[in-house]
């Protein structure tokens, strides 16, 4: 499992970042996107959502990504820090708990079967956590790579 930590990318400060948690995973979404582009991705899919004909949602996929021979199904977890915030009550990829997992994990096999891929074929899931600074408008990310196994 491989943790990066880095600077990511920089939003101008102040009323901007007032958002809503829903705005706040979008502004994630797009920041993880860029950072696996950067990082030499290919994105096959965003937002995949995994569902029996007509029924609810069962799953979601954030970012389908490709790297050499590997696909990755990629988990975003985005947290925005409060300027006043004294330290880290919990790290967002803390929110990817068993029954997230578990759900991903399927959502990721229906991708696979509905876009025919090979069964042999190299997949794994990733998480990428970003945290957005309120105060100063920088990101940071942690690429945990094969980070749930199936």
């Amino acid at each position: 499992m491989g943790r990066i930590a880095e600077a990511g990318v920089r939003f101008p400060p102040g009323p901007s970042l007032i958002m809503s948690t829903k705005e706040t995973g979008k502004l994630g979404e797009i920041i993880a996107e860029k950072y696996l582009r950067e990082k030499g991705y290919r994105i096959l899919d965003r937002n995949y959502v995994y569902r029996i004909q007509g029924g609810p949602p069962k799953g979601e996929i954030d970012i389908v990504a490709q790297k050499d021979k590997t696909i990755s199904f990629v988990e975003v977890k985005t947290l925005r820090l409060a300027p006043l915030a004294q330290g880290k009550p919990f790290y967002p990829e803390q929110h990817v708990d068993l029954a997230k997992q578990q759900k991903t994990i399927k959502a990721a096999q229906f991708w696979l079967m509905k876009n025919k891929i090979p069964l042999d074929t190299k997949w794994q899931i990733d998480v990428v956590a970003v945290e957005i600074d309120s105060k100063n408008g920088q990101s940071e990310i942690r690429h945990l790579k094969n980070a749930i196994f199936c």
